[in-house]
């Protein structure tokens, strides 16, 4: 049963590194997962401040995935009209089936709706729709490092339990 878990977890360690850029996939939450499935084995000792610790990381970039491209657009001058552009954008990117459409979605959201708020200034639509890219951008580049520290974690117990599990 152990390496039942313990394959478990690795397979959601990869999916979490492969949705730390395709929103389609989870991201953290699948590798907090991982470490869970870890840690239910009867190999590795539980630890509840890893799980906890990690477990709050884990909700707070999850809810600043959501916040950080909204505030990439307003950051570089975009209105509310913009803002919600972007929330708008990255809904109808995450459900529309196209490629890349999480990171079109917002970008044109923010782009379009900076055009309804002042239809005349292409050039601050352009610039907040940048920001709304910069923001998911370096939304997912947090998610990434932090699905590796996850990873380098669920490695590292691995190594050091190796004897009992396999």
């Amino acid at each position: 049963m152990d390496l039942v878990l313990l394959l478990l977890g690795f397979i959601c360690m990869i999916i979490g590194i492969f949705g730390s850029f395709l929103p389609v996939l989870p991201g953290l939450s699948s590798c907090w997962v991982g470490l869970l499935l870890l840690y239910l084995t009867k190999a590795v000792e539980n630890n509840y401040w890893v799980l906890g610790i990690t477990l709050l990381i884990t909700i707070i970039i999850t809810i600043l995935d959501y916040i950080i491209p909204s505030k990439g657009t307003k950051k570089f001058g975009g209105s509310s009209y913009g803002v919600w552009g972007t929330n708008i954008g990255l809904i109808i990117g995450i459900l529309a089936p196209i490629p890349f459409g999480v990171i079109i979605g917002p970008f044109v959201g923010a782009f379009l709706g900076e055009l309804i708020y002042d239809s005349k200034n292409h050039q601050r639509a352009l610039k907040a729709a940048t920001g709304s890219l910069l923001g998911f951008l370096a939304s997912s580049f947090i998610n990434f490092m932090f699905c590796i520290i996850f990873l380098g974690i669920f490695l590292h117990l691995t190594w050091e339990y190796r004897n009992i599990l396999f």
